[in-house]
This record gives C-alpha cells, sequence and structure tokens, in this order.
C-alpha cells in the first residue's frame, strides 16, 4: 500500500507499509469524505413539504447545513485524535507539542521547519531543513524550556549540570542555542607532549555545579571503578596504568598493540576517566577519542587540557563516526549502562559497527556483580564471533568490606571479517 501523512500540531506523522495501521487510515479517511458527500447532496437535493415559505425553508437548510458542517468537524478532529494516539502506540514516544504553554520562544524558532531556498534538494531529496532534538525530550519539556530561555546574542546561563541532566534522561542531542558560552581563562596549559602528564591549576576548569572546587578534592574522592585518584598525574597509580600491572587483569598496552594486526593509527576509549587510556596511546603516536561526561568533575575539560581529544557523548547515543574506521576500542566498567542486558546489546552493535574487521576490541576490568552478568556478557560476545586472543576472569578485594571479592573481566577480542 502506498503512505498517509496527516499534519499533526507542528510535525507531521507518517504511516508506511501493508499494515493493519495503514488500513485503519484509508478506511477512516474514505469514511469522512464519504459522510461529508451524503450529507451535502441530502442537504441541497431534499426538496420541502411547504413551498409557501421559501426564506423559511432556505433557512432551515442552513441550520441544518451548519448543524453537518459541525458536525463533520467533530468528526475529523476525533479522527485526528485517533491518528496522533495511533502515531504514540506505534512510535513508542510523542512528538514534541510546542503548542503547549511555556514553552520557551527559542526553542520553537530552534525547532521550526525552514523550507530549502531553492526548493527540492537534487542529490537528498529533501525540501526543507528540520532541525534534531531527542525524542524523549518531550517528558522533560520543563528543564528543556528552562534551558532553551535565554537572551539572544548575550551570556548563556551558567547550566551546563541542567544540560547533562537533560542528556542523562535521554534528552539527546539537546537544541542549538544563540548565546555565548561562559569562558575560563586557560592560563598556563602545557606544550604537547608535557600537558600528558604535567599538573595544572585549579583555575583553568570550570566548578560550577559540582561538590569539589579543586584537584585535591577530587583525588580524595572515589568517583568510579575507574576513577579513583585519577586527577593525580604527578602520584598515585594513574602515572603507572597500562605500563605496570597490579594484577592479572590489568594488560599493558604494548603487549595489546602487539596482538593487533595492520597497524594501530585511531582508537576510540568508552568511558575513560581522565583520559589516561588516550594519553599512553598518544605516546606511541596513535590518536584516540574519548568519550565521556562530566559526572561529578569538569572531565572533559580535564582531558582537553592534556592535548587529547574528548566527546561529550552519553552511551545512549549513536557514535557520531562512520562504520569500520578505528583501529582499536577501549572500554571498561563504563560499558555498563545500568545493568540492562538490551541497552548493552544496542552499544556492543554499536561499538562492533565503528571497529573496523582485523581491529582489536579491549575490555578492561569489567565489572561482574553477578555470576549470571558474567554469563550473560560472555553469550553476547560469543554472538559477534570475535577471536579472544586474551581472556582472563579475575578477582578483586572488594573495598566495601573485608573477606568479601568482586569478579572481573579483562579480554582483547579481534573483529572479524563478515562477507
Amino acid at each position: 500500500m502506498g503512505s498517509v501523512s496527516l499534519k499533526i500540531g507542528d510535525g507531521t506523522a507518517r504511516f508506511r507499509g501493508a499494515s493493519l495501521c495503514s488500513s485503519a487510515v484509508n478506511v477512516l479517511m474514505l469514511f469522512s469524505v464519504l459522510t461529508t458527500n451524503l450529507f451535502a447532496l441530502y442537504a441541497f437535493t431534499s426538496s420541502p413539504k411547504n413551498q409557501a415559505h421559501p426564506t423559511e425553508h432556505t433557512h432551515k437548510n442552513m441550520s441544518f447545513i451548519s448543524e453537518q458542517v459541525s458536525l463533520i468537524i467533530r468528526e475529523i478532529e476525533s479522527s485526528q485524535k485517533k491518528l496522533s494516539q495511533m502515531e504514540k502506540e506505534i512510535l513508542g514516544y510523542e512528538s514534541i507539542d510546542l503548542s503547549r504553554p511555556n514553552t520557551a520562544i527559542e526553542l520553537k524558532l530552534f525547532l521550526q521547519r525552514h523550507q530549502l531556498p531553492l526548493g527540492k534538494d537534487s542529490k537528498t531529496g529533501i525540501t526543507e531543513m528540520v532541525a534534531s532534538v531527542g525524542h524523549s525530550c518531550e517528558k522533560s519539556m520543563d528543564l528543556l524550556s528552562q534551558y532553551m530561555t535565554y537572551k539572544v546574542s548575550g551570556a548563556c546561563p551558567d547550566d551546563w549540570s541542567l544540560a547533562q541532566r537533560l542528556i542523562l534522561r535521554g534528552c539527546e542531542p539537546l537544541p542549538r542555542r544563540r548565546c555565548f558560552a561562559k569562558t575560563v581563562p586557560k592560563v598556563g596549559l602545557h606544550p604537547f607532549p608535557i600537558s600528558l602528564w604535567k599538573p595544572f591549576s585549579d583555575k583553568i576548569m570550570s566548578w560550577s555545579g559540582l561538590g569539589c572546587k579543586n584537584f585535591d578534592c577530587l583525588n580524595s574522592k572515589k568517583l568510579g571503578k575507574d576513577c579513583v585518584g585519577c586527577f593525580d598525574l604527578a602520584n598515585g597509580y594513574e602515572n603507572q596504568r597500562f605500563v605496570k600491572a597490579r594484577g592479572k587483569n590489568d594488560f599493558l598496552i604494548d603487549d595489546v598493540l602487539a596482538l593487533g594486526s595492520g597497524g594501530t593509527r585511531i582508537g576510540f576509549d568508552i568511558g575513560g576517566g581522565s583520559g589516561t587510556f588516550a594519553a599512553r596511546m598518544a605516546e606511541r603516536n596513535v590518536t584516540v577519542v574519548t568519550a565521556t561526561l562530566n559526572v561529578d568533575a569538569p572531565i572533559n575539560e580535564f582531558i582537553a587540557a592534556r592535548g587529547l581529544f574528548p566527546l561529550y557523548l552519553s552511551l545512549d547515543h549513536r557514535f557520531p563516526f562512520y562504520d569500520n574506521v578505528f583501529d582499536i576500542v577501549h572500554a571498561a566498567s563504563g560499558l555498563d549502562v545500568g545493568g540492562l542486558p538490551e541497552k548493552l546489546e544496542f552499544l556492543m552493535f554499536d561499538m562492533d559497527r565503528v571497529l573496523r574487521a582485523g581491529g582489536l576490541f579491549w575490555l578492561d576490568n569489567y565489572y561482574c556483580a553477578t555470576e549470571d552478568k558474567k554469563k550473560a556478557l560472555t553469550r553476547l560476545i560469543e554472538r559477534f564471533g570475535y577471536k579472544k586472543l586474551k581472556w582472563v576472569v579475575g578477582e578483586k578485594a572488594d573495598a566495601a568490606g573485608p573477606g568479601k571479592s568482586e569478579v572481573y573481566v579483562s579480554a582483547v577480542l579481534q573483529k572479524p571479517v563478515r562477507v
């Protein structure tokens, strides 16, 4: 069957395919057309019983037509509501309704469709430019309107934490804004490669919205399983990571690179803490992109100050890279997306997409809370047909209490060539 388009608010709901929904839509539209024509035919062809008062008859006819038109309009509105509900049920989410009160003017302007000045583009087939915004933003419209309320061409509100709250709720990508982001003077940055390991001042970071206001505070806290004192580049274990093992699960970076084929030039680190993996790879002339959010610390700024490439992105977002481009993908416990197997499966497929054939997937100290979780991870990895170059399951002492241990999996896997 063909397709049916229905204008709903500021968006267009589109249904395709020979489905029950498309059939229902066609029947509904056909019924509306037939009903309209039958009422019109009845109104204009019915003869009055009393010809003595043509004016009165005309008035009655007009009243009757008016009532029927009102009835038809109500039926159409009811049909639109039903179709709108069908759209929501099919897509699994609601389109953003810009007609609701208290919606920021800037948000309405950003999401407005803009016709191409020269009409249809011959290469892409598009006729208008449509702004991109995460569909889950509909569930956080109050926060989104707060985020989009600002002075145009003025200073942006200091609200990066609000933006991150929206991202963590699935409101990604965020809409663009027409304001100037807050700037922090980057005085005292070191040249590369000295910047990789030389500490820098607290003053070049933005600490707004954070509990800690300096690196001493951050280094006294455990921000995650992969970030304990990870902002201390001079002391502690951070400057020994990947070159000195503390246990059998800790692979050395040179040993892993020796397992690769075809050379390692560019890599992708998922949830990479303070960027130490990227720093070690940079020492070996390998460029690494580190995807991370600012979880209780100015992580993106810190990575950038080291002369490395941070990517401010949640793991719910499709990686903004083309297929088969990375020689190596590195992930640690940051790979754990809320313990949901479906989300981990989507994430694994996206990692596989951006990793080239023959490339390495380095799973580094992935925490398995239960035996079932370890088995589920193993089954998932086996589905991809990767070659196991290294696979270690080990235990580490649990800081939560004496006598307890935690199970970790470390592996180096090679992506196969698929025809």
